[in-house]
C-alpha cells in the first residue's frame, strides 16, 4: 500500500486449478463461462483485474471457485459473463450468480453426501450446484456480503464493468485468507488392459453406464494438463445398436441432462451455427458445413452415398492440421466421421481424440445419432435405396473421467450397472454352442446366432481340449458366454468320468441313471 492508501498491487493465489487462470493485480475477479478467457484479458490491463477464469460446470467448477475466492479476500468485485448458448445449457454462470443473489441451504448431493446447495433460479432438476459442507457457513455468508457481483451479457459489457470497478478507490480485504479441508475420492483400480476396449449396448444411456463401469474398474489414473487427474482408457469403442429416433431417456433419468437439452445441442452439430462473437469457439456444425474451404461436408457425403451406396470414402474431417496441430489452444475433440452402408444398414463411426466420458459422451452420442438420422433421411429421400438405421460407433482415443466426477461415477455404477448387467437380452454375435456327451466324448456344435445353422463341430475327451479349440476359433466370445461354456463343458467331462454314469443335459443339473430291479 502507498502512503495515500492506494494499492500498487494485489497477488491472487489459487489453490485449485492454478494453471487455468490469468492473473492480475487488481480487485475484480472475472468469470467468462464458456467464452475463452483470453478474449477478455486482451482488452484489459493486469492492474484492472485480480484473476480471469472460465467456468464450464456448476457441479465441477463453483465449489473450487468459491474456495479460491475465500483464499483471496482482497477480491471485492466479481464480473460474470453469462452470454452464450453453452452457458445457458450448462448453467454454471447462472448458479454462481444465484449464490450471491439467493444464497444457499443445507442439503444432500446426488450421491447422498451432506453439502450446501445453491438456491438456483434454474428450473431444470439436472442443473444443481453444490458447495462442500466443510466450508464454514459464516465464511460463505461473509463472502456473499463482501463481494459486489455483476452479470455481463457480452464481452464489451464485461470489459466496461471491470474498467468501472478499477476506477474506484481501493477497498481493504474483507478478511484474512481462509482455507478449508477438502476431502478427496480415491479409486480402486483392478488389473486390465489399457488399450483397445469394445462396449456394446442398445441405447446411449445403457452404453454410457457400461462405459463408466469399464473406465472406473480398470482405467489408469494419471495427471491431466488442467491441474487435476483423470482415469483413462485408450481406444475405447462404444457401439449403440438401437437408439430410438426420439432418444431414450431412462425413468428416472440418470443421464447428465434432460430432454430439453437435446434440440439446441444437436443443432450445433447439424447446422452451420457460427458464433461470430469474439471469444466463442467453433461449433461442430460450423466445421462440418463450412469450416474447410467453405465445403458442406454433410451435403457432400449424402451426394456421394446417393451416387454410390457402397462407397468406403464417405469421410468427414474436423481436424485442421494447419491450425490444430501447430498451436490452436482449443482444437476439436471430435476429429473424424465415417459413414458406411453394409447389409442395407447405414452406420456412423466417429473418432474423438479426447473424450470426457462422464459429462460429455452421452450428449456427443445423441448429437452424432441425430446427424446419422439426417444423413439416412436424405439418402432415403434422394435415392431408391431401402436402408435401415445401423449402429452408432464412437472410438474415443482418450476415454476418461475427471477426478471431480469420481464420486458421481461411482454412484451411477452402484445404482444402474447391476440392473443393466442382469438384462442379458442381446445375442452373442459369435453364435451359440450345443453340447452333448456320448460314447466317451464331448461333442459341440457351433451355430449361427440367427438361423441356428451349424458352422463347425468340436470334440474331445476333456473340457480343456474342447474349449481350447473354441477359444482358438472364436476369440470374440462375450466374457460371460465364455465362462458359461467353460462351466457346461466341465459338467460334461464330469458326467463322462463317473464310473456309475451320469446323464448330461445342457443347462440342467447332472442326473444319475435310474436302475430298474
Amino acid at each position: 500500500m502507498t502512503a495515500t492508501g492506494k494499492a500498487t498491487q494485489f497477488e491472487y493465489k489459487a489453490l485449485h486449478k492454478p494453471n487455468q487462470l490469468i492473473y492480475g493485480l487488481g480487485q475484480t475477479a472475472v468469470i467468462t463461462g464458456w467464452t475463452v478467457k483470453q478474449a477478455i484479458a486482451k482488452h484489459l490491463q493486469p492492474k484492472e483485474y485480480a484473476v480471469i477464469g472460465q467456468l464450464y460446470s456448476p457441479t465441477r467448477g463453483i465449489n473450487l471457485l468459491i474456495r479460491n475466492l475465500l483464499l483471496n479476500p482482497h477480491v471485492r468485485y466479481l464480473v460474470v459473463l453469462n452470454a452464450t448458448k453453452e452457458d445457458n445449457n450448462a448453467g454454471g454462470c447462472q448458479c454462481l450468480l444465484d449464490f450471491f443473489r439467493n444464497g444457499f441451504e443445507e442439503g444432500f448431493s446426488d450421491t447422498g453426501r451432506r453439502c450446501w446447495i445453491i438456491r438456483s433460479s434454474i428450473l431444470s432438476s439436472t442443473i444443481v450446484s453444490y458447495i462442500d459442507i466443510d466450508i464454514d457457513i459464516s465464511a460463505l455468508e461473509k463472502l456473499r456480503q463482501s463481494v459486489d457481483c455483476k452479470e455481463a451479457k457480452s464481452i464489451t459489457d464485461a470489459v466496461n464493468q471491470v474498467k468501472s470497478y478499477a476506477e474506484r478507490e481501493v477497498i481493504e480485504p474483507w478478511g484474512t485468507p481462509l482455507e478449508f479441508h477438502m476431502s478427496t475420492v480415491k479409486s480402486t483400480v483392478l488389473p486390465g488392459s489399457l488399450y483397445g476396449h469394445r462396449i456394446e449396448g442398445k441405447t446411449i444411456a445403457e452404453t454410457w453406464v457400461k462405459i463408466i463401469h469399464r473406465i472406473k474398474t480398470t482405467g489408469t489414473i494419471r495427471p491431466t494438463l488442467h491441474d487435476g487427474q483423470w482415469q483413462e482408457l485408450i481406444d475405447l469403442m462404444a457401439i449403440v445398436t438401437s437408439e430410438p429416433d426420439d432418444f431414450h431417456f431412462p425413468e428416472p433419468n440418470y443421464l447428465p441432462f434432460d430432454r430439453s437439452f437435446i434440440k439446441p445441442y444437436t443443432s450445433n452439430i447439424l447446422y452451420d451455427i457460427y458464433h461470430s462473437e469474439e471469444g466463442v469457439k467453433y461449433t461442430y456444425g460450423q466445421l462440418l458445413r463450412s469450416g474447410f474451404y467453405k465445403i458442406d461436408q454433410i451435403k457432400e457425403v449424402i451426394k456421394k452415398l446417393v451416387k454410390n451406396i457402397d462407397s468406403a470414402r464417405v469421410v468427414m474431417s474436423l481436424w485442421d492440421v494447419r491450425n490444430d496441430l501447430q498451436g490452436n489452444d482449443n482444437p476439436p475433440c471430435l476429429n473424424h466421421i465415417w459413414i458406411r452402408v453394409a447389409d442395407h444398414e447405414l452406420s456412423l463411426t466417429a473418432t474423438f481424440r479426447s473424450n470426457d466420458m462422464f459429462s460429455a459422451w452421452p450428449a456427443n452420442a445423441m448429437g452424432l445419432r441425430a446427424l446419422q438420422k439426417h444423413i439416412w433421411d436424405e439418402v432415403t429421400k434422394q435415392s431408391t435405396h431401402h436402408l435401415k438405421m445401423g449402429p452408432l460407433i464412437t472410438i474415443s482415443q482418450s476415454a476418461h473421467i475427471y477426478d471431480d466426477c469420481f464420486e458421481n461415477a461411482d454412484k451411477l455404477i452402484q445404482h444402474q450397472y447391476p440392473k443393466i448387467f442382469k438384462q442379458k437380452d442381446y445375442i452373442d454375435p459369435s453364435g451359440n454352442f450345443m453340447i452333448n456327451a456320448q460314447d466317451g466324448m464331448i461333442l459341440v456344435e457351433h451355430t449361427t446366432p440367427g438361423s441356428g445353422e451349424v458352422v463347425n463341430c468340436y470334440s474331445g475327451k476333456s473340457a480343456s481340449q474342447v474349449y481350447g479349440q473354441i477359444a482358438a476359433d472364436c476369440p470374440g466370445l462375450q466374457v460371460e458366454h465364455a465362462m458359461y461354456l467353460g462351466a457346461e463343458l466341465q459338467k460334461a467331462e464330469v458326467a463322462l468320468s463317473i464310473s456309475q454314469g451320469l446323464i448330461y443335459e445342457q443347462d440342467k443339473p447332472l442326473k444319475t441313471y435310474l436302475v430298474s430291479k
